[in-house]
């Protein structure tokens, strides 16, 4: 089968206080199309230089929910973007109530280092740091909160 013969559905969006959100359960196996649910929002820009850093900060960041929020991978994940009219600020929200964990409380990972010297994990979350503009973490109502934010 060739890419032109993959039908492609229109994402369903639920808009709540300016947040186009879409909550997915179970999550297991489901990172592309939660990835690509956001990346068809209405709210993300078309320069194509903003989306290639937007769509690989949302990708590392659904990874680590997907991957280890969960014991046994089985839960939920609310996903939504926003975007200011006025300041042109996109916001991407990624809500989960997996095991508390803050990512920003980790050390960057030493680039300086090949990949065999350097420790396992925090790469991801580095990349995300250094493509948006913003990135903030809170525990909230027994969730995980993570929100991205980029000028576009």
């Amino acid at each position: 089968m060739s890419c032109r013969d993959v039908a492609v559905r229109q994402p369903s969006f639920e808009k709540e206080e300016n947040m186009m959100k879409k909550r997915f359960n179970p999550i297991t196996d489901r990172s592309s199309e939660i990835v690509a649910f956001l990346m068809a929002s209405p709210d993300m820009p078309k320069d194509e230089d903003l989306r290639f850093k937007i769509e690989l900060s949302i990708e590392e960041a659904v990874e680590n929910v997907v991957q280890y929020a969960y014991e046994g991978g089985i839960g939920w994940l609310e996903a939504g973007t926003s975007l200011d009219d006025k300041s042109l600020i996109l916001t991407i929200e990624l809500r989960d109530a997996g095991m508390p964990f803050n990512p920003l409380e980790k050390d960057d990972p030493d680039i300086t280092l090949s990949a065999g010297e350097r420790p396992v994990g925090g790469l991801g979350i580095y990349i995300c740091k250094s493509m948006m503009d913003s990135i903030s973490y809170r525990y909230e109502d027994g969730n995980n909160v993570l929100v991205m934010s980029k000028r576009v």
